[in-house]
Order: C-alpha cells, then sequence, then structure tokens
C-alpha cells in the first residue's frame, strides 16, 4: 500500500479516536445535542475523515472503505449546510457507522 494512502488511513483511525475520546465512555446524546464545542469538535473530526476518504478515493478509485462516498457527502454536508446538521442524524453514524469504519481503517493499516 502506498505510504500516501497508509497516512490518510491513519488520519481517519486518529479522528475517530479523538471522537471517541470526546464522547468518552458514558456516550449520552442529550449531552452530545447540548454541548455546542462538543458537537462542533466531532463536526471538525467528521470533516477530516471525510476529507481523507475523498484523497484517498483520488488516489485510488476502487480503495475498499464500505460507504467511502456517503462519508465524503457527509463531509460535504456539515461543511456547506452547516446551518442544517442534525444531530440525531450525526448521533446515528456515530454509533452505528463509526465503529465499523473503525475495523475496516485498522484492518487496512495492518495489511
Amino acid at each position: 500500500m502506498q505510504l500516501e494512502l497508509k497516512k490518510l488511513l491513519l488520519d481517519i483511525t486518529t479522528s475517530i479516536e479523538s471522537i471517541d475520546t470526546y464522547l468518552g465512555k458514558k456516550r449520552d446524546f442529550l449531552t452530545f445535542q447540548k454541548k455546542k464545542m462538543l458537537r462542533r469538535a466531532v463536526e471538525r473530526e467528521l470533516e477530516i475523515i471525510g476529507e481523507a476518504t475523498n484523497r484517498i478515493l483520488k488516489i485510488d478509485p476502487d480503495f475498499t472503505i464500505s460507504e467511502a462516498r456517503r462519508i465524503v457527502n457527509l463531509r460535504n454536508w456539515v461543511i456547506h449546510a452547516y446551518d442544517s446538521v442534525d444531530p440525531i442524524i450525526i448521533w446515528g453514524i456515530l454509533n452505528k457507522d463509526l465503529p465499523i469504519l473503525k475495523e475496516q481503517a485498522k484492518k487496512l493499516l495492518e495489511e
């Protein structure tokens, strides 16, 4: 695997780990919803994940990250439609999709 691809995968895993740290062991939606700084920090990490995924796809359009296009679309939504970002949707992504991406990125880094 190209060094640049590994760097981008590392960026993705680092951002996911940062989100996990921000949310803590007691993941609580009401706290997430109330704390603007927490939501903004998470959104920034999602932007990084989306940008890294976009760069990966530019290097290798057939790279195996499931839902890659959806990840990039999320990044675009958070950046360009910042005023319509729904915390409920973000929360669902954090709890359903991010753990899957985390495992995929770790496995790809181990190859």
